[in-house]
């Protein structure tokens, strides 16, 4: 019995913790099909069990999309609008069109899921770019030391989609488009949470975080 009860507590305090983040509304509010409901869930739930102060933005990168298609969101989860919808590239060793095998390893060129944090900005040979340090060990926690940062990239467009039949690939970096880099990181910046989706079967093998598969 007292077993029960506190399953029933924990569960309690989860579900308030995840209804403060949004309302019931969220989804029809930011009005883009392309972004899985279920997907932006499941990241709105892993960010309710992270002790962090910037809960006021979150960005998701849905890696089960095609890299043809803008897999890439940052929502304003107080104004509850979409601030930016874009390409993002996934590793070289991850896959072609599609993102289909994720490494922790160093030097793997693969990229790696689940939650990361935006840490410090600095110019480097790929420009601005932002630093992110994985959550969870075992499954992205080398981030820093694989040096896994959100950069631009001239293979991260549109236009070399239409030349070239897919998206460029980074080294497991997440690379996005070179006219947005300096907005979009500094909308991320110092702080919130990055959710990469993708892998979820070994994912969910692995995640300490609840998830709702």
């Amino acid at each position: 019995m007292k077993k029960l009860i506190l399953f029933i507590s924990i569960f309690t305090v989860y579900s308030l913790s995840f209804s403060t983040l949004i309302d019931k509304n969220l989804y029809k509010n930011l009005n883009v099909p392309s972004l899985d409901k279920k997907v932006l869930n499941r990241a709105l739930e892993g960010l309710s069990e992270i002790d962090i102060k910037n809960k006021e933005v979150i960005t998701i990168i849905d890696y089960t999309k095609s890299a043809n298609e803008k897999r890439l969101f940052v929502i304003d989860l107080k104004k509850e609008k979409i601030i930016f919808d874009t390409y993002v590239s996934h590793g070289k060793n991850t896959g072609g069109e599609f993102a289909k095998k994720f490494s922790n390893n160093i030097d793997s060129l693969q990229s790696s899921v689940g939650f990361f944090k935006t840490s410090n900005t600095y110019m480097g040979s790929n420009g601005y770019s932002m630093r992110l340090d994985g959550l969870e060990k075992g499954i992205n926690d080398n981030a820093r030391e694989r040096n896994i940062v959100i950069h631009g990239a001239k293979y991260a467009t549109e236009s070399f989609i239409n030349k070239n039949g897919r998206l460029g690939r980074s080294w497991g970096c997440p690379a996005i488009p070179l006219d947005l880099t300096k907005d979009l990181i500094n909308s991320i910046k110092g702080g919130s949470i990055v959710y990469i989706n993708g892998d979820l079967n070994n994912y969910q093998k692995k995640t300490k975080f609840y998830m709702n598969f």
